[in-house]
């Protein structure tokens, strides 16, 4: 019971942060190009990369500490650090094609799930009484 309140209030820091850091940024950054999305899913990728590879080499960090910053916190955050580290371990694993079919999958199909849920929420909007 202590691992699911860690990851619930890792979860509940991550995305608040996610939430306020990508606004601040996207503000300053007064550009069309998504700047406050990208800084936190880069962040995100190098938080877990360092959490996970110090974690699972020493004992210095408790499974429940463990699960609050990786799943909670960073999973919060950006579960593109979660892509990036699953990518990051079958390159280093020598996977390449693995992490190529991955890499693409991940983009492509959810890039196309993305254009299938605008469409779904069209065809729901269409259906919509007008006023």
């Amino acid at each position: 019971m202590r691992i699911f309140w860690a990851i619930a209030l890792g979860a509940a820091l991550g995305g608040i942060s996610r939430h306020y850091l990508s606004v601040f940024i996207q503000q300053r950054a007064a550009a069309d190009f998504p700047t406050g999305t990208l800084v936190i899913n880069v962040t995100g990728s190098f938080v877990l990369g360092f959490i996970l590879r110090y974690a699972l080499q020493t004992d210095v960090i408790t499974p429940e500490t463990r699960a609050f910053l990786t799943t909670g916190f960073c999973g919060g955050y950006t579960t593109f650090s979660t892509f990036s580290y699953e990518t990051a371990k079958l390159l280093e694993d020598g996977e390449y094609g693995r992490a190529g079919l991955y890499v693409g999958a991940s983009v492509g199909v959810a890039l196309f799930a993305t254009f299938l849920g605008f469409a779904a929420a069209q065809r729901l909007l269409n259906f919509r009484p007008h006023a």
